[in-house]
């Protein structure tokens, strides 16, 4: 018996170095690799949607510059976000072939210089071009950061790091809004845009600085058929494609809101100056507070039981910005931006939850409702700004958030698939 266990033991014990030798292939929390991929990863974060979502504050200025109504401003927006929601079902296949890194640090480069040459641009339908193709490029970072964490972070630690790069999304967005919000009280759209392009050159250059290369990355072959066959899987799925929806709704709701509040507040009888609604953008605060308050709930609770409760929220905030107050107006948009991101917290999480295979795929069609949503209600919303003002507005996003409602109970009643 001794003859026969020892060579086994001596067998497993090159199998166990193996092991232990791939495990110091993670990057672990506390060691100087961690604390650079967590910053490149919020820089990147950061750039991706401050270069998004500069453009929002700066569309009424942009109507009276171009002599366009309030839907043909908010295609700078549109567009940007329409083409990332493209660009998501690309670059992620394409980075399983040539890298994460590589497709990242172009991603940033060529979109911190697209906004740089639309701040350029004498045309309208030249800066709409280069906007298009800031949202391309964004779409290689957007598609690939958490792939990229989920590979190289150990796993006990990937929790914290996904959360400091959404943090720097969540910080990217609002300071993006914040910065030109009120420079172009003082400057033109054009410097203001200039501002934010040599920032995220910036960023790019920090990030493919520290960023570590892939150690655990394995290319793989583009395979077209293997891609069909996981969206056909998840289109089959009996909650998925209402997650999706739900995705498209709840985000094309919040843009809206975002897009045309500033009309509002800039005409009578409120008069503000850019920079005063610029700094409205502090509400982003509640949603970051709210996304990871909300997702503890969820977790404690179930998904099925928060998610219709953040709605309700979003409505109840929806119909606190239709006084006339600006206090109580401040109140609804905290309301609308906390209910927000809970929702989007839980409805993303849940998308892991119930993807059993594929779930890169299912991760990504739901970044792509979730942007198309943007880019198609958004500019929806401006028809609405333009036939009944903040109360036609008010109505299209009520119509939004009412399907929304229904498709949550009609989760709510799902068995659950996984963790729900």
């Amino acid at each position: 018996m001794k003859t026969a266990v020892a060579p086994q033991a001596q067998d497993i014990a090159p199998l166990n170095e193996a092991i232990a030798e791939l495990g110091e292939l993670y990057i672990e929390k506390g060691t100087p690799l961690f604390m650079r991929t967590v910053l490149a990863l919020f820089s990147g974060g950061f750039a991706t949607f401050a270069l998004l979502y500069c453009v929002q504050p700066m569309m009424p200025i942009l109507s009276q510059e171009f002599a366009i109504n309030a839907a043909q401003s908010s295609l700078i927006l549109s567009v940007a976000t329409g083409m990332l929601a493209v660009g998501l079902l690309i670059t992620g296949p394409i980075s399983d072939s040539v890298g994460r890194k590589p497709v990242m640090v172009a991603a940033l480069f060529c979109a911190a210089l697209c906004t740089i040459g639309s701040a350029l641009m004498p045309s309208w339908e030249g800066v709409l071009v280069l906007r298009a193709l800031t949202g391309l490029s964004l779409s290689g970072l957007a598609a690939v950061a958490m792939t990229y964490l989920s590979e190289e972070i150990h796993p006990q630690h990937i929790g914290l790091a996904m959360g400091l790069y959404i943090g720097g999304n969540a910080i990217g967005g609002m300071s993006g809004r914040l910065i030109t919000g009120v420079l172009i009280d003082f400057v033109s759209w054009h410097t203001a845009m200039l501002v934010v392009g040599g920032l995220a050159v910036i960023a790019a250059a920090v990030f493919v600085r520290i960023l570590p290369e892939s150690r655990n990355f394995r290319p793989r072959k583009m395979n077209p058929r293997g891609l069909i066959e996981g969206f056909t899987m998840h289109f089959k799925d009996a909650g998925l494609p209402w997650l999706f929806l739900e995705a498209f709704l709840l985000m094309g709701s919040f843009v809206t809101l975002f897009n045309y509040i500033g009309y509002r507040l800039l005409a009578e009888p409120y008069h503000m100056s850019q920079a005063l609604v610029g700094l409205l953008s502090l509400v982003y605060l509640a949603g970051i507070y709210s996304s990871a308050q909300i997702g503890s709930l969820a977790d404690r609770h179930g998904r099925r039981k928060v998610f219709w409760m953040s709605i309700v929220l979003m409505f109840m905030g929806l119909l606190v910005t239709l006084f006339s107050a600006v206090p109580v107006i401040l109140a609804g948009m905290l309301m609308f931006t906390f209910g927000f991101f809970g929702a989007h917290s839980v409805a993303s999480s849940w998308i892991g939850r119930r993807a059993l295979k594929a779930k890169g795929q299912a991760s990504s069609l739901y970044l792509f409702s979730y942007y198309a949503g943007s880019s198609v209600a958004g500019t929806l919303g401006g028809m609405a700004w333009h036939y009944g003002e903040w109360a036609g507005v008010g109505w299209f996003i009520a119509g939004l958030l009412s399907v929304a409602l229904l498709v949550a109970a009609k989760l709510a009643k799902l068995r659950p698939v996984g963790v729900a």
